[in-house]
């Protein structure tokens, strides 16, 4: 039996070739696969399967120095998503992945159906999903296209996520030119699942049927997947057709309906029809369990007349699933499915000859051997070489001190909308459906309970990609290091990791460079934190004619509370309590958001990175919090340290002032460095009085610098900042004013700078 072409169906060119994403080492090995020329169709899937974007071909071999096993794994790399112990049975399902270049063509839906998308990556693995997060970035807000793109994308999340019923909880959103011509969207969704409710994607059983359950199947997002493996250029609107449309109605049903067939025991294996399709579904379905599958792909359910097979196949029409069952089950799964108002049809079985066989009625249009058609895509190994640009910036020096108004500087500092509040774009989101969220948008990390246990979840996601801009390796391990303090400071002792890494063009030596160095240094840190990587998402060709975004490794995180009322909050909460800064202050300014505010560049040596400093902050924060000897914890970030401290006195309701001398603290280190730069391994805690003699001797116990500097209050004060002859201070209203309406006077297109000062 040899698949055949359908009449209409192209030759087979070079330049047909070319269209499909295919370089000619490809076609070559796929002609020597298939002992033929590929039928149309067959190149159509090989297009897909071989994309960057399905085949992390560019990526395996460097992915693979990820650490990915602990004793907590449940499910590392390999599967739809992975899935950690927490306790009392218990497990957590999480995942990270991106939808940017549909969401540069269509932010809104290219947005909304990265959640759809994400949340099914969940639910397939027995899990009910019950947090999302989202990390985003943005050009200037000062350009109309950038306030389009990014109303659009907040938009599409919020709709997608509220309409379902799962709040989104955390992320971050920052600004910056690098992403002008091509906007990050990275989509993270968390589910809990008992141990033994675990599903994997893999297919077994020849004679059992395959199932599609779902949406009907239309034309949106053929060659999704090869879109996203490619740079953006000009014309990207005309790609639009290539951009999924989402409908969270659907998916809610979906969510109840695959728990349901979970539960049933009539399914083998189920997985989200998603990049690629029914194409990348049914073969990665097959090659995870050895065996072969049949398809009739005239038996999908179409909501478009005369759709063609390699239509069918390769389309990424959202909210299906495809299900493998038990011979016998075929009724059984029909019921479930009608239930909740869903469409199925049995498309085809599993098989014992290891083919990727699929039908057009009585027609064979496409054979593949199916292991060759998932791991057989030429490895590229691109050269990795730092380019001189990049050494230069880093090598840079640093400017010399000059006698700015700290007061103005932090002022301006706050106005920057990476750093401002991002108040305008949480609250369009429902972070309270489920009622299982304790701690929401806002502060370093969100966290919920595991409802009838004591235990309590904290997530976190987000990166520094001018670290990694500037030095890849310090970058990644700056992420890593950044997301396991922002799950300490709430309690949470810090679990495991997903990423999303963004990159350009890996056929660059530099890009190939950053992409490399900057998982070498997260893989240092995740073995120093023992946060093992679960899964993740590699997302290259970031680029517009403009050039490649910044670096940007994701990192999301996942913490657990073994009692979730011991959870601490990022803002003051009383007056008189003591303000202790953790941490040492070196002043490093490279890479600050204060060095390019006031050079209008970013160059210098990014902050370094000491994991046995990082390590013992994360198990000092976490030891202090289970003893209850904490009011309020803050992670010091971007900004530094006087805006941590600012974020953590506007965070109180109402807001309270603080008193600060950090003489003896920045003894060695200039005022302006002192107060914004950004050096790694530090919080800013407050503690009742009473308790800070005990909080001193932990942290003398565990080796953290541990630093009084001052007090919070009284309500609505001013801030206070002396740092030896040096001297801040402004009202406490003031300061707040402008971190919560810096975001909101930019999306309303609104014109000037800050408010005029009222004193101070």
């Amino acid at each position: 039996m040899t698949a055949r072409s359908r009449p209409g169906d192209p030759a087979i060119t070079s330049e047909l070739v070319r269209r499909h994403g295919l370089n000619p080492e490809e076609f070559d090995r796929i002609v020597a696969i298939l002992g033929r020329e590929p039928t149309y169709v067959e190149l159509g899937i090989f297009s897909a399967l071989w994309s960057e974007h399905c085949s992390y071909k560019h990526s395996r071999a460097v992915l693979k120095t990820l650490p990915t096993t602990g004793p907590q794994v449940l499910q590392g790399p390999g599967e739809n998503a992975g899935v950690l112990r927490i306790g009392d049975g218990w497990a957590v399902a999480f995942k990270m992945e991106s939808h940017n270049h549909p969401s540069a063509v269509e932010p809104y839906q290219g947005a909304a159906t990265g959640v759809g998308g994400i949340l099914r990556d969940i639910f397939t693995m027995g899990a009910r999903p019950i947090a999302l997060l989202d990390s985003l970035r943005f050009g200037s807000l000062d350009s109309p296209r950038q306030r389009y793109l990014c109303h659009g994308v907040v938009r599409g999340i919020g709709d997608y996520g509220n309409c379902v019923g799962v709040p989104t909880v955390a992320g971050d959103v920052v600004f910056d030119p690098a992403y002008e011509g091509n906007p990050l969207v990275n989509a993270m969704c968390v589910g809990l699942l008992r141990e033994e409710e675990l599903i994997r994607a893999a297919a077994a059983g020849p004679g059992n049927p395959i199932i599609v359950v779902g949406a009907r199947t239309g034309r949106d997002g053929i060659h999704g997947a090869a879109f996203a493996s490619e740079a953006l250029a000009e014309g990207t609107e005309a790609r639009r057709p290539q951009v999924q449309v989402g409908d969270p109605f659907t998916e809610k049903l979906l969510i109840e309906a695959s728990l349901e067939l979970i539960a049933s025991g009539h399914i083998v294996a189920i997985q989200d029809m998603g990049a690629a399709g029914l194409t990348s579904s049914s073969a990665e379905m097959a090659a995870r369990g050895g065996v072969g599958v049949e398809l009739d792909a005239r038996r999908v359910p179409t909501r478009e007349d005369g759709m063609t097979p390699y239509e069918v196949l390769l389309s990424e029409s959202q909210e299906r699933m495809l299900v493998v069952a038990e011979r016998g089950s075929e009724q059984a799964v029909e019921a479930i499915a009608r239930k909740w108002e869903l469409e199925s049809a049995v498309v085809g079985r599993v098989t014992d000859d290891g083919l990727y066989r699929v039908r057009w009625g009585d027609e064979v249009v496409a054979e593949i051997p199916g292991r060759s058609l998932v791991e057989g895509v030429p490895a590229r190994r691109p050269e990795a070489v730092e380019g001189e640009a990049a050494q230069a910036r880093r090598a840079r020096p640093m400017p010399p001190t000059a006698d700015r108004d700290l007061g103005d500087a932090l002022e301006r500092l706050l106005d920057l909308p990476t750093i401002a509040s991002k108040r305008w774009v949480y609250e369009q989101y429902d972070t309270s459906v489920q009622a299982n969220t304790v701690r929401g948008p806002g502060g370093d990390a969100a966290v919920l309970r595991v409802r009838g246990t004591t235990l309590g979840l904290a997530l976190t996601a987000g990166s520094s990609g001018r670290y990694v801009w500037l030095d890849p390796y310090e970058g990644g391990k700056a992420a890593v290091a950044e997301a396991a303090r922002n799950i300490a400071v709430t309690g949470a002792r810090p679990l495991g990791v997903t990423d999303c890494l963004n990159f350009g063009d890996p056929e660059k030596p530099d890009v190939f460079y950053q992409f490399r160095e900057a998982c070498r240094g997260i893989a240092d840190a995740c073995r120093a934190l023992e946060t093992p990587v679960t899964g993740g998402n590699v997302s290259f060709y970031n680029e517009s004619p403009s050039g490649a975004v910044l670096p940007t490794p994701m990192i999301g995180m996942v913490g657990v509370l073994a009692d979730v009322t011991t959870c601490v909050p990022a803002a003051f909460r009383t007056t008189g309590d003591a303000l202790v800064v953790l941490g040492r202050c070196r002043g490093e300014l490279g890479g600050s958001q204060y060095l390019s505010m006031v050079t209008g560049e970013t160059f210098g040596a990014p902050p370094s990175v000491n994991l046995a400093a990082e390590r013992a902050l994360v198990a000092f924060l976490v030891d202090a919090a289970e003893r209850r000897l904490l009011a309020s914890a803050h992670d010091v970030s971007e900004g530094g340290l006087a805006v941590a401290l600012v974020e953590s006195a506007v965070g109180a309701a109402p807001a309270l002032g603080f008193d600060v001398d950090l003489s003896a603290y920045a003894r060695d280190v200039a005022a302006d460095a002192a107060l914004f730069g950004e050096d790694q391994a530090r919080a800013v805690v407050t503690v009742d009085p009473r308790h800070l003699a005990a909080l001193t001797a932990l942290a003398v116990q565990h080796g953290v610098p541990a630093t009084m500097v001052g007090t919070v209050g009284p309500v609505g004060a001013a801030v206070r900042v002396v740092v030896r002859d040096r001297r801040l201070e402004r009202p406490i209203a003031r300061l707040r004013e402008i971190y919560e309406r810096a975001v909101p006077r930019r999306m309303a297109g609104a014109e000037g700078g800050l408010p005029a000062a009222a004193g101070g």
